[in-house]
């Protein structure tokens, strides 16, 4: 991944940020130091040196780091032991691998997908389709993955 420029965010656009991430504005504690990274596809936003934000189309969602710092309470899918060799390659999320997702999860919200054993991340995405559709379906999609272990976001070296 090629740094194009580097820059401490302004107040104005860090408060914007902030509201934007909605259950994830955790992420970004009082008085840390965050910083912009102008990187292809997307930018990444670092929070005392940890990409824990990435911005895509102007909007923010916590990268995996990042979501590794929640205690996830909300907007989360859990899959079973047999999805997370597929998720680590970054595969979208298949309904029949869903064991159980928050309720409260809509079509076009940002999710944190986690094992169903050590509930770690495996991946960010986006629901295509609502938290209880997701667990009761036996076919098709439920989220597309937007960043999975082992990507550049993940390998990324501030």
């Amino acid at each position: 991944m090629k740094i194009k420029k580097r820059y401490f965010l302004q107040k104005k656009k860090l408060k914007k940020i902030t509201q934007e991430l909605g259950d994830y504005s955790d992420l970004i504690p009082e008085k840390a130091k965050v910083e912009l990274l102008e990187v292809d596809p997307n930018p990444i936003i670092l929070v005392n040196g940890q990409p824990v934000i990435m911005l895509i189309d102007e909007k923010p969602f916590p990268t995996l780091k990042g979501a590794m710092t929640l205690d996830l309470k909300s907007k989360y899918v859990v899959v079973d032991m047999g999805a997370v060799k597929f998720m680590a390659n970054g595969a979208d999320v298949m309904s029949p691998g869903v064991v159980d997702a928050d309720p409260n999860i809509q079509e076009g919200d940002t999710v944190v997908i986690v094992d169903e054993t050590h509930r770690k991340p495996l991946a960010v995405g986006i629901s295509v389709i609502t938290g209880p559709e997701m667990v009761e379906n036996d076919k098709g999609k439920a989220t597309k993955t937007i960043h999975y272990i082992g990507d550049k976001i993940w390998d990324l070296q501030a």
